[in-house]
């Protein structure tokens, strides 16, 4: 089992990440959370990972943070959800708001993730509320101005120009959706979302 990789960033694309550790390239599977965080191509990082073992190959999956990690090992517990389904809720929604929909059991917001449809989100909610509860609110309250106080309106408008330039949807959504805090104005969401943005 590879439990995490240290190396320089080959390769960034959509739920796809190359790292090149001592010559060796490893191609990874990863939520737009993760490709965010990550710094440049060319810039040295330390992905966390899991290994996928199947009869038709072998997949690597990585993330930026053990929290994240512990998540997916979480999801790919419930009936219906692999390891590529789980890096897309990932790439839905932030961890924080992640947790706090689990614990909710907010199904409407779980269900307008790409791929997830109704009923794997409420067998999500069912089967994990009581596994994150106290993950869920402890992210809740350190992340209070990421989670409260946002205007989402101003999130949509926002994430529609990012992907005007050219930022993948969920990516965009991810950019405006970290930089919302403090009710800012789409303007000011762009604007920050750009000075953040790691391509």
């Amino acid at each position: 089992m590879i439990s995490f990789l240290v190396g320089v960033i080959e390769e960034k694309r959509e739920n796809l990440l190359v790292i090149d550790v001592n010559g060796i390239g490893f191609e990874l599977n990863v939520s737009n959370n993760t490709l965010v965080s990550l710094p440049y191509q060319g810039e040295s990082a330390k992905i966390y990972t899991y290994m996928a073992v199947r009869e038709d190959g072998v997949s690597l999956f990585g993330f930026s943070t053990v929290e994240e990690r512990e998540l997916f090992y979480k999801l790919i517990t419930v009936n219906g959800v692999g390891p590529k389904m789980a890096i897309s809720i990932l790439s839905g929604l932030s961890i924080s708001d992640l947790t706090v929909a689990i614990a909710n059991e907010d199904t409407k917001l779980l269900s307008k993730i790409k791929g997830l449809g109704k009923k794997t989100a409420e067998r999500i909610c069912l089967e994990l509320k009581d596994k994150i509860t106290a993950l869920a609110f402890g992210n809740a309250e350190q992340n209070s101005s990421y989670d409260i106080n946002y205007d989402e309106d101003a999130v949509q408008m926002a994430t529609d120009t990012l992907i005007s330039l050219g930022i993948s949807k969920n990516e965009a959504y991810m950019l405006a959706r970290a930089n919302a805090g403090n009710n800012a104005t789409a303007e000011e969401i762009i604007s920050k979302s750009l000075r953040g943005y790691k391509g």
